[in-house]
């Protein structure tokens, strides 16, 4: 049968024994995939057995019979095919049309069209439940984020749940994960709810050691002298950090280049921005902003093709790390502090 959205939570929650087959599909895998872990915890944190969809098609019997063995060392169990497509048709069938089943059968089928025989079964029978995720935009997506938090004891505000959402490029999975470790952090839970802040997020977030990276050549592309200079003086000794900084420079100079070259094409400065969309990191908007506007196409270029002639000269370990990846964004930083 066809998911209700509003029973699907129940319907994931406390599995009926009756449903023996679980179809997830839809454009939003991520999504998906969140779904059917949840459906897992609630058939008892069941384990996952895994099958191939060529397995389940040169033996349609199969599905059936593993569905309906014991578990050899007890506790709950559920069958996980992935990637299923149309493949499993005739082992789905078989399944829903035997007499008793021990075990779950989850399939994680990505798109699939109207016309197909996988899901025409699942949506027909009513031993099963097919379910299309979408994925969540604008609001949809912060609510879903704030639900998220709720359920492991963190209130998560609308501008936090944008950045959550925004910093794990909308991956339900990622979002969740990283909610499970905040609320380790705080340990927060239902009945111990606490605040998720700014700071905790910075201290915590997947994205921190790549902020960290980023800052050195976003402070020189910006044309922040005396922060740069600051920071250059703390750099840890050895130069170890001084490749990984130059490939985070790069990155953020390959993010630029086709912004300027459609500024410089006619478009606005506006334009080109609204145009990274969900790419750019929100926190990091105002300064790739000032970025674009001070830095030409040419020097973008030529910028880029320093940074990657540096690391392959670090690589080869010829100059002092730390002195040539300090000359190099010092250089970086009189271009970009010009008016």
């Amino acid at each position: 049968m066809k998911s209700a959205k509003a029973s699907l939570a129940g319907a994931l929650d406390r599995p009926l024994p009756e449903i023996r087959f679980y179809l997830f599909y839809g454009p939003d895998e991520a999504g998906s995939r969140a779904l059917a872990m949840r459906l897992l915890r609630g058939l008892g944190n069941a384990e996952k057995f895994i099958l191939i969809g060529a397995a389940v098609k040169s033996d349609p019997a199969l599905l059936a019979d593993e569905a309906g063995a014991m578990a050899l060392f007890g506790g709950a169990r559920a069958l996980w095919i992935e990637p299923a497509g149309e493949e499993i048709v005739d082992g789905v069938s078989a399944l829903l049309a035997s007499p008793a089943s021990e075990s779950a059968v989850i399939a994680m089928a990505g798109a699939l069209r109207k016309t197909s025989g996988l899901l025409k079964l699942a949506e027909a029978h009513p031993a099963a439940l097919a379910h299309c995720s979408y994925v969540p935009e604008g609001r949809q997506m912060d609510e879903l984020v704030i639900a998220l938090g709720r359920e492991v004891g963190l209130r998560v505000s609308p501008d936090m749940a944008q950045r959550l959402a925004a910093a794990a490029n909308h991956n339900q999975a990622i979002i969740a994960s990283e909610l499970e470790k905040f609320s380790l952090y705080f340990g927060a839970g239902p009945d111990r709810l606490c605040e998720l802040d700014h700071e905790t997020v910075d201290l915590l977030s997947a994205d921190a050691a790549e902020s960290d990276l980023l800052k050195l050549g976003d402070l020189a592309l910006a044309g922040r002298m005396d922060r740069l200079v600051t920071e250059l003086e703390q750099l840890r000794g050895g130069g170890s950090d001084a490749v990984p900084i130059l490939r985070a420079t790069q990155r953020r100079l390959l993010m630029l280049a086709p912004l300027r070259a459609g500024m410089e094409g006619g478009e606005t400065l506006d334009g080109v921005m609204t145009s990274l969309g969900k790419a750019l990191f929100w926190k990091d908007k105002a300064v790739v902003q000032q970025m674009v506007g001070r830095w030409s196409a040419a020097q973008i270029a030529q910028a880029a093709s320093r940074v990657a002639a540096l690391e392959r000269e670090l690589m080869l370990a010829r100059p002092p790390a730390e002195a040539s990846l300090g000359e190099t964004l010092i250089t970086f930083a009189r271009v970009g502090r010009r008016p």
